[in-house]
């Protein structure tokens, strides 16, 4: 027996009145299922519908078409059923500024209907599990950035849902805020086996953790697979070659050599582009068809000068699918370079 999906979507779409009675349409045909336990992401190009999507998922936006339902509940017909099983947590700050940080979680157990004992009981797990111990008698405005997130993330967490919808939840942390975040996030997943399913711009999060990648463009899903087989299907690897010789002599012998080291691949050759000495192929399993071509091309009596293997990144696929870098959307919004996770996190 098939699981029931914890999200499933269908033709959800959402339109907004735009200026001189235009309709603008952010979110088309929106279609997907998302197995419970699972972390997916959802990507996109700023302006894609990527928060759109999310907010008529969490019941806070009305869809204009489609239907979707959530921990096995309709979101318009049952927004009740919903909320009481998801947490969320936007892209702005949640918790109010003057509040004191075990309080806030108070207040958001009795919001949930949580009794004293209850909500104190909850609370006090929440600061442990995400170490804010120290933070729970300060005021939230006199928090660092990672910190007001893990506080962010507490409030999400305090009805215990099965699934958590994350908008954003690391833009504007610095690497190692980013690390230390997704530590707590990934331990809460094991510990609760809580699904996650969230937006970012950061495309290391994505490939690193993430089990399954939604690609959206113009309110549209236009790819769906794990990071890997986008990146396999789509990018391919890149071999660049400085050939000593004119580069377009050997394209074909570079064409037969790569078709050929990638047996039982249907499509092993994506392109394969040569400007003057130097050669640019882009090929499934790389590692595999970098020795032929040398082999091929020697044969061939030509002097390969410089050889170089270059795996693809998911802002490749982007670029591929969409036309534009997610990478340059991210810095263009905030100004932030585009720093790796690092290996190690320190505090939050």
């Amino acid at each position: 027996m098939t699981p029931t999906p914890i999200i499933s979507a269908r033709g959800l779409s959402k339109q907004f009145g735009g200026p001189a009675g235009s309709t603008v349409v952010a979110v088309s045909d929106l279609t997907m299922d998302i197995e419970a336990g699972s972390l997916t992401a959802f990507l996109g190009p700023n302006g894609a519908g990527k928060s759109t999507s999310l907010r008529m998922l969490t019941t806070l936006l009305e869809p204009t078409g489609g239907s979707a339902r959530v921990c096995g509940f309709d979101i318009a017909d049952q927004p009740e059923e919903v909320r009481a099983r998801i947490g969320y947590i936007g892209q702005k700050n949640g918790a109010g500024q003057y509040q004191r940080v075990r309080d806030e979680l108070l207040g958001q157990g009795a919001l949930y209907g949580l009794g004293r004992a209850a909500s104190r009981r909850r609370a006090d797990e929440l600061i442990e599990i995400l170490d804010l111990g120290e933070l729970a008698g300060r005021r939230t405005m006199a928090l660092s950035g990672g910190q007001r997130r893990r506080v962010d993330i507490a409030l999400g967490l305090v009805p215990e849902p099965r699934l958590l919808f994350l908008d954003e939840p690391s833009t504007g942390l610095d690497p190692q805020s980013r690390a230390n975040l997704w530590e707590h996030l990934l331990a809460l997943r094991a510990r609760y086996d809580t699904t996650l399913f969230l937006t970012t711009h950061y495309l290391d999060e994505a490939d690193q953790f993430s089990e399954r990648v939604l690609v959206v463009d113009h309110g549209r899903i236009i790819a769906d697979d794990s990071a890997a087989r986008l990146k396999a299907n789509l990018a391919g690897d890149r071999i660049s070659l400085t050939i000593a010789g004119d580069g377009a002599a050997a394209a074909d012998t570079v064409r037969h050599a790569a078709r050929e080291s990638s047996a039982g691949d249907p499509e092993p050759l994506i392109a394969a582009v040569a400007e003057g000495t130097h050669l640019v192929v882009s090929v499934n399993q790389g590692d595999r068809v970098l020795p032929r071509l040398l082999r091929a091309l020697d044969n061939l009596g030509c002097d390969v000068v410089a050889a170089e293997l270059t795996r693809p990144t998911l802002d490749d696929v982007f670029l591929l699918l969409t036309g534009r870098s997610l990478r340059e959307d991210r810095q263009a919004e905030t100004g932030e370079s585009a720093d790796p996770i690092p290996a190690t996190s320190g505090a939050l």
